[in-house]
Order: structure tokens, then C-alpha cells, then sequence
């Protein structure tokens, strides 16, 4: 595999970050890989893993003279990032970050983006509920998608080598408007973790019944919605409230929804309820269909006695 980029200067080494320097070091995409978070435990912990090739807590001093500059930190943290390189990068440096919502990032980071470098807007639509350094793991972003919000006057040059680098990684490139981003993903993403912090809080209250019953049985829908309730905090506390907009209207249409469903279990109006089921049935199909998604038993989890063979 040809080198891509000479330096990668990796700002945050979580689940995304951590995954990207697999993927970067097995298909041997540059030449360098600079690892910095602003945790030293964290960092010691990249370093035990190999992640990178250098190692710093300083972001400013992990981006210097690096050809490609990935932003993977909570959205909240940003703008904060943003400041802290602006002085240090090289020019013709391509600067791009993972954040789940485009709008609120573009709004802090562009203003301090300086005019020599260019600023790409991503967001890989992969992950899992576990985070850190020890979360990654190679082939993460295999048939995901990933989407570009580029910003007026983007340079078509640098934009075209950053949709080579995300497609040599094994993901399929689209670009999309900030705002609609934040919509569409407010509806496929941030609200069903939503729904499922909610469920599993919702169990959490009922003490009585989650020190027995709910953990027990909980080979059932509760453990899949506890998956992604096991997400990190930090992250999705971010999502939430710099998405505010499109999951407020997301919700409200969900509310609606929600109340139609109530309406017909309460006067017994099976007709609907099995229209419902059917249509959302197909959605499911069509996942699968779509090569986001497994048609195995159970999700693909492993069962002992599938083990033992």
C-alpha cells in the first residue's frame, strides 16, 4: 500500500482513534503516526498498546509538520482543540475530526482554522458501546459509511486525497449538508441511544424489580437496549447538547408516534398495531439488505455450545 501522508497526527485516542492507527499501520497509509490526549494515563496506555509512533500529551507539538490532523475527542472538546493547534499546523495540513454532530463542530472549530490549512468536516458512521484505547481494533470501518459536511471554498484536491484515505480504510464516502447531517443522524443514531439510556434508567428506578427480575431475564430486548446504554457518557452528554435542535424535533416526532401506539394497545386496535410492526419489519430487512447489519440468530452473538465445537 502506497504511503498517503507522511505524518498522521492522531488528537484522541478512544474507540475511533485507536482504530484508525490500526487500520493506518496494517495498510500502511503514512509514514508516522503522532498519538496525543490529554490524558497521561491514557497516553501510557496507547504507547503499551503501539498505537502510534510518538507519543504527547501536547496537541500542538503532536501536530506539527503532520500532513494529516484527526480530531476524535468528544464534540464538546472541540473548540478547545481547535485553539490549542491552530499555531502549529503546517500549511497544506488537511484537518478533519469524527464528531457525531457537523454543525456545532464547524461552528467551533472554522473560526480558528487558519487560512493555510484545510478544514474537512467528517463524521464515520461506526463505532461501538466501549471506548478508550483499548476499544480499537482493525477493519472498524470495513462497508461503513462515512460522511463529509465540507465548508464553502473547500479545496477539491485535498477533499478528493481525504475521501482516498477513508475509502482505502474500507468505508464508503458521501457528502452532506451540516444541518441535514445533524438531522439524519439525530434519528439513526443519537435518538435510539437516547431511548435507551431512558429504558434502562427507567428499570434502574424500579429497584425492586432490577435487583431480581431485570438483570436476570435480561436475554431479551432489555439487554440489547443496555448495549447502547453502555455507551461512553461523555461523548453522548455532548451529542446531546450540541445536537439540541434536530433530537428536541426528533423526540417530539418519536412523542407523537409513541402516543398513536398508546392510543391503539388501549382500544384494542390490533389492525394498526400489526401495520406498525410490518412496515418497521421491512426497515429491518432492508438494514441487512444494505450490508449494515448481520442476518444471523441473536446478532451474530457466540453461544457456548457453538464455542465448545
Amino acid at each position: 500500500m502506497t504511503v498517503q501522508f507522511d505524518r498522521i497526527a492522531l488528537i484522541g485516542i478512544g474507540l475511533i482513534g485507536s482504530s484508525l492507527a490500526y487500520d493506518i499501520r496494517r495498510l500502511g497509509l503514512s509514514g508516522e503516526i503522532v498519538v496525543s490526549t490529554r490524558s497521561a494515563e491514557t497516553l501510557k496506555r496507547a504507547e503499551e498498546l503501539s498505537l502510534g509512533d510518538r507519543y504527547t500529551t501536547s496537541s500542538p507539538e503532536a501536530v506539527k509538520d503532520a500532513d494529516l490532523v484527526i480530531v476524535s475527542v468528544p464534540v464538546g472538546a472541540s473548540e478547545s482543540v481547535a485553539k490549542e493547534i491552530a499555531g502549529s499546523l503546517k500549511p497544506g495540513a488537511i484537518v478533519t475530526d469524527v464528531g457525531s454532530t457537523k454543525a456545532s463542530v464547524i461552528a467551533q472549530m472554522q473560526p480558528h482554522m487558519p487560512p493555510h490549512v484545510h478544514f474537512i468536516p467528517g463524521h464515520p458512521l461506526a463505532g461501538t458501546e466501549k471506548s478508550g484505547p483499548d476499544a480499537g481494533f482493525p477493519g472498524l470501518f470495513e462497508g461503513r459509511w462515512c460522511i463529509f459536511t465540507p465548508i464553502a471554498g473547500t479545496d477539491q484536491a485535498a477533499l478528493k486525497k481525504l475521501q482516498q484515505f477513508w475509502e482505502t480504510l474500507g468505508s464508503k464516502v458521501d457528502e452532506m449538508d451540516p444541518e441535514h447531517h445533524d438531522k439524519v443522524l439525530a434519528i439513526v443514531s443519537h435518538l435510539p441511544h437516547i431511548i435507551a439510556y431512558n429504558i434502562v434508567g427507567t428499570a434502574d428506578d424500579l429497584e425492586a424489580v432490577t435487583e431480581s427480575e431485570v438483570i436476570k431475564y435480561s436475554a431479551s430486548g432489555f439487554r440489547d437496549f443496555t448495549r447502547l446504554a453502555a455507551s461512553d457518557p461523555t461523548m453522548w452528554r455532548d451529542v446531546c447538547l450540541h445536537n439540541k435542535d434536530a433530537i428536541l424535533e426528533m423526540l417530539a416526532r418519536f412523542s407523537e408516534d409513541l402516543a398513536y401506539l398508546q392510543r391503539a394497545i388501549r382500544w384494542g386496535e390490533g389492525d394498526k398495531i400489526f401495520d406498525l410492526f410490518t412496515r418497521t419489519r421491512a426497515i429491518r430487512r432492508s438494514i441487512i439488505q444494505a450490508g449494515q447489519d448481520v442476518d444471523a440468530p441473536d446478532f451474530g452473538r457466540p453461544h457456548p455450545l457453538e464455542k465448545k465445537a
